[in-house]
């Protein structure tokens, strides 16, 4: 199972239990079929979160932040890690959703940083 909770990043400090009024309102525990990015579950179950380059690696619009299960996700890419660097609110358990690929009997809990370094939105 996978949670997922939006958190307020209004300052340095997470608060995992104030909700991402735009994203995921109420928090959101699903389950997903292994060998999918951890992005496209949460497209999957209508949670839209950014993906400005369509998932390939070029941007940081799908950050999130690995609260538990962080050591059971795959390791993070050189590529990555050097975007990684340019996330808004990065901390060391931050990942870019679409290059966590999920595996089977892998419980992870996530949180969805409230801004990202995009300026405009778009819809895909």
């Amino acid at each position: 199972a996978y949670e997922i909770f939006p958190g307020d990043w209004s300052s340095d400090v997470c608060s995992s239990d104030l909700p991402h009024e735009e994203l995921c309102p109420e928090g959101a525990t699903f389950e997903a079929p292994a060998g999918i990015s951890l992005c496209q579950a949460l497209l999957d179950q209508h949670i839209e979160i950014e993906h400005a380059c369509a998932m390939s690696c070029a941007c940081t619009t799908c950050h999130v932040v690995v609260r538990e299960g962080y050591d059971d996700v795959n390791e993070a890419s050189d590529v990555e890690e050097d975007l990684l660097d340019m996330a808004w609110g990065l901390e060391p358990e931050s990942r870019l959703s679409c290059q966590v690929k999920l595996e089977d009997d892998t419980n992870l809990v996530i949180e969805i940083p409230k801004y990202t370094i995009n300026h405009a939105k778009e819809d895909h």
